[in-house]
């Protein structure tokens, strides 16, 4: 079994990498590496499609964590491999963010725009992983994954915000801004960094990477974004795209992390 295409970054001192849409096996408009459970793909194809991810970290696809993502800040926090909500297992878990210090776990998030984010301690011990769109940033599923991992000792946490849709694909509407700015007032004075005018009157593109970087400063944790756009790249996934494109069925690709056992 060939291993698919994933992005990497040196941040991370563990195994873990950012999936594209190539090297899988489900069929349009799903093809090729859907590893989204709550799509309408075949469930055997899916299955497929995770076994190769879970291996490009070295576990079976029954240790690489699922959840039911809901676009809120509810973390899950894994201590061993019994514990592990995985799609082989039916019904899953809902929440937005997976911690552990088990390596022999992988977490997996899935996103077709949404920012997927990948979380390590300086020394590997301790890793998490978030789905944040913009209501589940705005949320605090970003907060919520670092307060969970420094709960198990995770020092020097460091995030890599992987491929999501950025600033020049994302236009909102005034209501959109509007919710972001008042569950977060802070924001009113830079709201500058994060919407700026679209062509359209009353519309606005929304930096949803810089949104994530700025709310992970304030964690003082050090991060990146690998500056991939989903929406504009065509080897993601785009929930905004096939939208666009009059259909709104696209497969998900996955994010995936484990942790290891630093030497003594």
């Amino acid at each position: 079994m060939s291993l698919p295409p994933v992005i990497h970054s040196s941040l991370l001192p563990v195994p873990h990498g950012f999936c594209l849409r190539q090297g899988g096996v489900s069929r349009a408009p799903y093809e090729s590496l859907n590893g989204g459970v709550n799509t309408q793909d075949d469930p055997t194809y899916v299955q497929a499609n995770r076994q190769r991810i879970a291996a490009l970290v070295g576990v079976e696809e029954v240790h690489l964590a699922a959840l039911q993502q809901v676009h809120g800040a509810e973390v899950v926090t894994l201590r061993g491999s019994e514990d592990v909500p995985s799609f082989s297992y039916g019904a899953l878990p809902e929440g937005d963010g997976l911690v552990t210090d088990c390596p022999t776990i992988a977490l997996g998030i899935a996103t077709a725009d949404c920012a997927p984010v990948l979380f390590a301690s300086h020394d590997g011990r301790v890793v998490g992983a978030a789905h944040a769109g913009w209501r589940g940033a705005v949320a605090g599923v970003l907060e919520a994954t670092v307060q969970q991992m420094r709960a198990l000792g995770a020092e020097g946490i460091r995030a890599v915000i992987g491929p999501c849709i950025a600033s020049a694909s994302y236009e909102v509407g005034e209501d959109m801004r509007c919710a972001v700015l008042a569950h977060d007032p802070a924001h009113e004075s830079s709201g500058g960094r994060f919407f700026t005018p679209a062509a359209r009157t009353g519309h606005y593109q929304f930096d949803l990477p810089a949104f994530c970087l700025a709310r992970l400063e304030a964690l003082h944790v050090r991060a990146e974004w690998v500056e991939r756009d989903t929406a504009a790249e065509t080897c993601f996934f785009s929930h905004r795209r096939a939208t666009l494109r009059g259909d709104g069925r696209t497969g998900r690709q996955l994010s995936i992390i484990r942790a290891i056992t630093p030497s003594s």
